[in-house]
């Protein structure tokens, strides 16, 4: 195949546009084969008057690229690039496998994934194929190098994505004969022998003994609750998979460009490790819809309710501080909501204002680009329902017009450099999976246990940075694991070195990564004797420091010989203090969680203040945001004192955003 040399002569130099650590780019997510040709000249100039410089495309058009095996149709393309360039604008490109062409599940119908029930995934929407079949990742590979060696060399393609939103739909898990070879061989590779399995997993419980790795199956419809071991490496696996995949792609893209290389995750999406993803990409992205989240997730009617046109305070921030950890520190938004959106079960608009905040709020937590989804609304299809910049009559939405004000307020930012976090939360994705398959009560829910600190912490002020158990601690004087079942065994070693505190929430340590119950605590001087799961309404009572708290959901039957801070009616430990670590003996209900989160930080000099329930502040170098998520104006005079305001003023609107100079 020939390569394409048509912008040679552009005056885009790709190494010099990989993404930085400067002032954040706006960008936006297009389909010039949605449009007719003669609208995209306009469509390029529209959007660099509103500010915008960066554009995707491609992700979803393996149809009309090739129409048929070997039939490429690359001049449409090659058009709208030329359009896109001439006009200044810079392109990420996408490999287009998220969706495979009809033609090709005709010819490879085993590339389906497979359900639990054991029915394929048919064609008529997107993400239908197997991570485990090799028909389908031959395809990928074939796909993928045809469209890198056609525009790698192409100034205006400045960075590249890989397929989109993996494991989408519920797509991570297939239950295909593909897969389940694939398992077989994975777990053969891992324990080498079938004793070791049998061991491992505790198969001699209920006579579940293997003599044979193909004897092993899928955990799906057993009479009962199988294995968790069993379960547990199912997910490992299918995490696997997906990293496996996307690295093929990303290993032809490296062959060719120097250029960046993304992919778009999702918000409170666990089903594989995104840490491990992002070890292999220059840049993780993720895919803001904090108003379709908000309707989704475990917010109570009331918090539902209040926050319906904003989207929850924390929840774009805790993805934002969650995906810097994942590509060292290296970030963005490749998809951020621009207005109602079509997927969830209720679909507001966003109060005016808030498209707007989202970008800024991304630009004071570090992201290099933030990238609107979508730029015109279809009138067509599955999205039609889903809001552009621009309507599907091709008018200027409120959405687009709030992305022009939010660059109008970062031209005048100009670099906004990282600011170093003193306090880290812990999230591990094996403990999400651990939790899932057993949580041994119905209202344990680890990222909501997580959520919960994190907006703690947030609300005393702190600026926040979310890890991986085994990153770095170096900088932290604080590092808060909400729960943690499989404890690093160099965690406290490493803890010691970089005189970071660690804190622990209930049920960490109990578990080792075989899923089995560890013989002694990984916590010197503590035992654990039993642990419980409460059901809605039960509470506990807890007295610390002569004042009476509440713990609900879970609670952890501890003795120690360590300094007990907090202590249940029946006089067991409720919070435990140590030179090395601190422990929380159960789920803390707001109130008491909030008052042992102060005084730790405290103990530690970090400065803290408790702000309203609408209000976040967020600090880079030398600049301080404050964000109201609120539907009414809130005074800032009590957290910026004689401040030196970069945008907004002491009466912060609703939905607005406020900047001043850190005078810290």
């Amino acid at each position: 195949m020939p390569e394409n040399t048509a912008y040679s002569n552009k005056k885009i130099d790709a190494e010099a546009h990989r993404f930085e650590k400067r002032d954040m780019k706006l960008g936006t997510c297009y389909y010039p084969e949605h449009w007719p040709q003669e609208m995209w000249e306009n469509d390029a100039a529209r959007m660099v008057e509103i500010g915008i410089t960066h554009v995707r495309i491609g992700e979803f058009a393996w149809s009309r690229i090739e129409p048929s095996r070997g039939d490429f149709h690359w001049n449409w393309l090659d058009k709208a690039i030329e359009i896109l360039a001439d006009a200044g604008l810079q392109i990420t490109m996408c490999t287009p496998t998220a969706t495979p062409p009809k033609w090709l599940v005709d010819v490879t119908p085993d590339m389906l994934a497979y359900t639990e029930d054991g029915q394929p995934r048919r064609f008529g929407s997107r993400r239908h194929y197997c991570f485990s079949s090799e028909t389908y990742r031959a395809e990928s590979r074939r796909i993928t190098e045809a469209v890198v060696t056609r525009y790698a060399s192409n100034p205006a393609i400045t960075s590249w994505q890989t397929d989109n939103e993996y494991g989408c739909h519920d797509t991570v898990e297939s239950y295909s004969p593909m897969a389940l070879k694939a398992f077989q061989a994975w777990l053969k590779d891992k324990y080498s022998t079938i004793e070791k399995l049998n061991a491992a997993w505790g198969t001699v419980f209920w006579s579940q003994e293997y003599s044979r790795f193909d004897q092993i199956q899928f955990t799906a419809r057993t009479v009962t609750e199988a294995n968790p071991a069993h379960r547990l490496d199912f997910q490992r696996f299918s995490s696997d998979q997906v990293i496996s995949f996307n690295k093929e792609q990303v290993d032809i893209i490296r062959a060719h460009t120097k250029a960046d290389i993304t992919h778009n995750v999702m918000g409170h999406f666990t089903a594989f490790d995104h840490y491990e993803l992002g070890d292999d990409i220059d840049i993780t992205t993720w895919d803001s819809y904090p108003l379709g989240f908000m309707d989704q997730e475990w917010w109570t009617e009331a918090q539902k309710l209040r926050w319906m046109r904003s989207g929850h305070p924390d929840f774009a921030a805790f993805h934002h501080d969650l995906y810097r950890a994942c590509s060292n520190g290296r970030w963005g938004v490749m998809e951020q909501q621009p207005g109602p959106v079509n997927w969830a079960p209720n679909n507001p608009a966003p109060r005016d204002g808030m498209v707007g905040l989202w970008a800024l709020e991304a630009a004071a937590h570090g992201a290099e680009y933030c990238s609107y989804f979508r730029w015109r609304q279809a009138p067509f299809a599955q999205e039609q329902n889903h809001a552009g910049l621009y309507d599907s009559n091709n008018n200027l939405a409120q959405g687009g017009a709030e992305a022009k004000a939010a660059h109008d307020v970062l031209d005048k930012l100009g670099e906004l450099k990282p600011h170093q976090a003193k306090v880290a939360l812990i999230f591990d994705y094996e403990a999400k999976w651990m939790f899932d398959i057993q949580p041994q009560g119905t209202g344990w829910h680890y990222e909501k246990l997580c959520f919960e600190f994190y907006t703690t912490l947030r609300r005393l002020g702190l600026s926040i940075d979310i890890i991986s158990p085994h990153h770095d601690l170096t900088d932290y004087a604080l590092a808060v694991a909400p729960s943690l079942p499989v404890i690093p065994d160099d965690l406290f070693a490493r803890a010691k070195v970089s005189k970071t505190k660690l804190f622990f929430g209930p049920r960490s340590g109990s578990k080792t990564s075989d899923y089995q119950i560890p013989k002694q605590s990984p916590f010197e001087g503590l035992k654990h004797i039993r642990s419980e799961s409460l059901r809605e309404g039960a509470v506990l009572d807890v007295d610390m420091d002569e004042q009476f708290y509440r713990a609900k959901i879970w609670r952890d039957f501890v003795q120690t010989t360590q300094n007990r801070q907090a202590k249940f009616d029946d006089g067991f430990p409720a919070f435990i203090q140590t030179q090395n670590y601190d422990y929380l003996a159960a789920w803390p209900e707001p109130k008491w969680l909030r008052a042992i989160l102060r005084s730790v930080v405290t103990e530690l000099g970090l400065e803290t203040v408790w702000l309203p329930k609408d209000l976040r502040l967020r600090r880079s170098d030398d600049k301080v945001f404050a964000f109201n998520y609120g539907a009414k104006d809130t005074d800032l005079s009590r957290f910026a004192k004689d401040v030196e305001f970069i945008h907004g003023s002491y009466q912060l609107a609703a939905a607005s955003v406020a900047i001043w100079k850190d005078n810290a």
